[in-house]
């Protein structure tokens, strides 16, 4: 039902006329350096992707890479402990998995699930006249980046930490309730670049607010410090050619709206009549919620950025 010939979160595949499987797999190097922080961040990451296609995952398989003779293997236990213990909160068995030996530890998940009422959300989805709503803070690259500086103060760290724990299953749940046209989730192509994605496929220019685009505390002034990781770089040389930018905002505040993130929040394209009602919600649930922007005729895959 949907597999290579889009750029959408994950692959589903269909059982019968009523049931399908939603699959997906993802993995990384460390973004921190607490281990079982790092393998619980990971997890959420790779869970995130069926939550963004309106599933609900079942069960996992993990994909290990990991230096045995260079590294205490306590440090391994910790990482899959931290894993474990996210799977668990999100109802999802780990029932198996692959390790290799690798000079750099790698850690993250194969995810499969149910769409538990039928829809999927796919990029296509986005319809002109939608709001657009962002569900977590971005920052999460910069500030990857700064903690591999040692640049990060603690707080800092502390609060990307937070928001990529954040598993987007409320997140979701709450969007199935309001007249919502598509949902993807914001990782490593930025969240331009992931818009760009829902802008080219669903036929449709994309404008945001940049000034309502809500960031992680420090982010902005860590990208102005030059703490910008390479693949934000990338997603930034990506969305230039379609991409129309207020000429005031800083090559910061441009790194910023491309940073490459890890588990980060949704972005939602939803009836304006409804958006309101949609970030209450998701702020009382403990979501850095925001409008940031529309969807409108225009330019298919077109970025205006005010």
């Amino acid at each position: 039902m949907v597999g290579l010939e889009a750029p959408d979160d994950a692959a589903v595949y269909a059982l019968d006329d009523q049931n399908a499987l939603v699959t997906t797999v993802d993995f990384f190097t460390p973004v921190v350096d607490d281990p079982y922080s790092f393998g619980a961040i990971a997890a959420a990451n790779a869970m995130s992707d069926i939550y963004a296609m309106g599933g609900r995952p079942l069960f996992a398989l993990n994909i290990v890479a990991f230096p045995i003779d260079d590294l205490d293997r306590s440090v391994l236990v910790d990482i899959l402990r931290g894993g474990r213990d996210k799977a668990a909160e999100a109802g999802v068995a780990i029932i198996g998995g692959h390790s290799i030996d690798d000079k750099e530890p790698k850690y993250g998940m194969a995810v499969t699930g149910v769409l538990p009422d039928g829809r999927i959300y796919r990029k296509s989805d986005g319809r002109a006249g939608d709001d657009l709503v962002l569900t977590k803070a971005i920052g999460t690259g910069v500030i990857s980046t700064a903690i591999k500086r040692g640049t990060a103060a603690e707080e800092t760290i502390a609060a990307a930490v937070n928001s990529m724990l954040r598993l987007n299953d409320r997140a979701v749940a709450l969007a199935k309730d309001y007249d919502v046209g598509c949902i993807t989730d914001v990782t490593g192509f930025g969240l331009l670049g992931h818009l760009s994605e829902v802008a080219a496929s669903s036929d449709v220019t994309a404008v945001i607010d940049s000034s309502s685009v809500p960031t992680l505390p420090e982010a902005l002034r860590l990208a102005e410090e030059g703490a910008v990781p390479g693949g934000s770089r990338r997603n930034q040389q990506y969305v230039e050619p379609f991409t129309h930018w207020n000429e005031s905002l800083t090559e910061a505040e441009r790194a910023l709206l491309c940073d490459a993130q890890t588990s980060g929040g949704l972005l939602i394209s939803i009836n304006p009549e409804e958006t309101a009602s949609l970030v209450r919600g998701l702020v009382a649930e403990g979501h850095t919620a925001a409008r940031i922007g529309r969807l409108q005729d225009g330019e298919s895959g077109e970025i205006r950025v005010l």
